[in-house]
């Protein structure tokens, strides 16, 4: 179930259902609504965006309040998340998703927020949408390409193509705008090649872990599998994690696997990503591609969790089409 694309007049709440907007500096948040504002759109913000506790996040009945009444109010037509954190799945109980499915709208965040992003689309069938937080659109220099992304998602019914951006960046653009380092980017890195067609399901690695177990994850049944991790994660953190969910039962049908560009803090290197990849079984035989835009190096592409994406991986060249139809 697709939710009603975005259009100029149409009202974007901004909610915190993780950390708290009191971590944003003004002159970002300032810069992420006229950034908006500037594409027709109407920024409001959840009544308890800015409350936080000494964990810098808020309680779980005053973010689930939030999320509930952005989907119920009638006005609203897409949701934006503050931020990421560590603390999404403490809502997972608490959501009414009759009244989600009852309200389909767009719900675009990413890392932490994969937790509510799946257990949705789970309980409910709606497409979510793995890709910029509030926060991002506050990013001064190098948003181009995260900007046309999101708008080929959620504002037009079309197949869109996910390209390599022309370069890209790892450092702490939200402690300094206007010193930033943007590299080259040599494209995506095929590590094996293949052609696959499958419904995108996936997110930040270690929150989709969370889920194992529950009746909030979703079937990874004939899916493109999607993975990425922050800079907390390391060669051997990614290794263990990936295996975890490989034992699902139904992983054994997964048709491609896409990885995120790492941080440069976690060290996971080209060769060692290759070798972790080339010792699972599980994974032979399918097509997979690293390096890919998305997760927590910008910039990034939105990915329609739910939608069907078809994948060709050829040596060094590569096609990823999202349709986004039912």
């Amino acid at each position: 179930m697709f939710a009603p694309k975005l259009v100029p007049g149409d009202e974007i709440r901004v909610i915190a259902p993780a950390t708290s907007m009191v971590i944003l500096k003004g002159a970002q948040l300032d810069l992420a609504v006229e950034r908006l504002t500037q594409l027709g759109f109407k920024v409001t913000f959840g009544k308890n965006a800015d409350a936080h506790d000494e964990f810098f996040s808020s309680s779980i009945e005053e973010r689930i309040e939030d999320l509930h009444e952005a989907f119920a109010d009638g006005n609203v037509k897409g949701i934006l998340t503050v931020i990421g954190g560590y603390n999404s799945n403490q809502l997972l109980k608490y959501i009414d998703f009759d009244l989600i499915a009852a309200n389909p709208k767009i719900f675009c965040g990413y890392s932490d927020i994969t937790a509510l992003q799946l257990a949705i689309y789970k309980k409910t069938g709606l497409v979510t949408y793995s890709g910029p937080h509030f926060s991002t659109f506050g990013v001064k220099h190098g948003l181009e390409y995260t900007l046309n992304s999101f708008l080929d998602a959620v504002t037009n019914d079309a197949p869109y193509e996910i390209s390599p951006s022309e370069t890209w960046s790892d450092d702490a653009w939200y402690l300094e705008q206007e010193n930033r380092t943007f590299h080259e980017n040599d494209g995506f890195m095929v590590i094996q090649e293949g052609e696959a067609r499958g419904r995108l399901i996936g997110g930040n690695l270690g929150t989709m872990n969370l889920l194992q177990g529950t009746e909030f994850m979703p079937s990874l049944k004939d899916s493109i599998l999607f993975i990425e991790d922050d800079e907390e994660s390391h060669s051997r953190s990614f290794d263990r994690n990936l295996q975890s969910l490989l034992h699902l039962p139904d992983a054994g049908s997964i048709k491609a696997l896409l990885i995120g560009r790492f941080q440069k803090n976690s060290n996971v290197t080209e060769e060692a990503l290759r070798k972790i990849i080339l010792s699972k079984e599980e994974l032979r035989n399918i097509p997979i591609i690293a390096n890919v835009n998305f997760g927590h190096v910008q910039p990034f592409a939105t990915l329609p969790i739910g939608s069907f994406v078809t994948i060709k991986a050829a040596s060094d060249e590569t096609e990823l089409f999202i349709e986004q139809d039912e």
